[in-house]
């Protein structure tokens, strides 16, 4: 009897915590924190380089190209990354031209999304459509429907985007800052730019996956907004957008879990948000500090 009721205690201890015990939980964190990580750090660059009007157009991009794949009946991870990463490399042809005429640009995107819509249409009247799924998925994220394979994959892919960053984050650094004397000194600043929006296009591939298209530019964007409000230095700049990132995407899953009427996409740029509105204050509050010694000095002296 009592090695009956050991073993069932044996039985009965949890192995790990509750909420990492579900598959989809694991496969969340699995791509998520990867996918984080190079949002953090490709985001820092978006920002410092005022290229976030870049990737609010990769996000009608991602939504048409991974629409087109579903019309097409293939897989929509081919349409995604083919278009973002199309569109990025035509970004980086036009060059400056690109930010000079946005008018223009923005009647185009425009344009694109409303091709993705017709291609959601031609998707719904065929056989395998009608269900909404698919634009839900694409506009909105769907990182608690991916498998362990697709969380593999995406992880891959996410670690891939950081390393190759990693890589060039020195001399883009340069680039970006100062890029008259970057290119007096040789370093190349034209390719940087186009290596630079090609990643950009593979991580907000990556980002729709987990967040969807119309949130995407949010897990880009926040973290990195909230690490320069902070910082000025390039380095620790870079390292709390990745920070920042990795906790949106960590707490938003877990509220998600806890509240489970809350798309997880939602609690993550909700997140991602809420730490860029701290550093906001946090910024806001550290200048105002700074003045009134002034003012105190100037109003003695007086």
């Amino acid at each position: 009897m009592a090695g009956g009721w050991h073993a069932r205690r044996r039985r009965a201890r949890p192995r790990r915590p509750i909420v990492f015990a579900h598959d989809f939980i694991r496969n969340a964190l699995l791509a998520g924190i990867p996918i984080a990580l190079a949002c953090g750090a490709v985001g820092y660059f978006v920002v410092l380089r005022a290229q976030v009007f870049a990737g609010d157009a990769l996000s009608h991009v991602a939504f048409t190209g991974a629409l087109a794949a579903a019309a097409l009946g293939i897989d929509l991870r081919v349409g995604l990354f083919a278009a973002t990463v199309f569109v990025a490399v035509l970004l980086a042809a036009m060059g400056e031209r690109a930010r000079a005429d946005d008018v223009t640009i923005g009647v185009v995107f425009v344009w694109v999304l409303g091709l993705g819509v017709f291609f959601l249409d031609l998707f719904n009247r065929s056989a395998g459509g009608g269900n909404g799924t698919i634009a839900s998925r694409t506009l909105f994220g769907s990182i608690f429907g991916l498998s362990t394979g697709q969380a593999r994959l995406a992880a891959l892919i996410g670690l891939g985007v950081l390393a190759a960053l990693l890589a060039i984050a020195r001399p883009l650094l340069y680039a970006t800052i100062d890029p008259n004397v970057a290119e007096a000194r040789g370093v190349p600043v034209i390719l940087l730019g186009g290596a630079f929006l090609v990643l950009l296009g593979v991580d907000a591939a990556e980002a729709t996956q987990a967040v969807g298209a119309l949130l995407m530019l949010g897990l880009i964007a926040a973290p990195a907004g909230a690490a320069l409000k902070l910082t000025a230095n390039p380095y620790l700049g870079l390292a709390l957008s990745c920070l920042f990132a990795l906790a949106s995407v960590f707490l938003g899953v877990a509220a998600a879990y806890v509240f489970s009427s809350l798309p997880p996409s939602t609690a993550i740029i909700g997140i991602a948000v809420l730490i860029y509105l701290a550093a906001f204050l946090i910024s806001l509050v550290s200048r105002q500090s700074r003045r009134v010694p002034g003012r105190t000095r100037s109003q003695a002296a007086a």
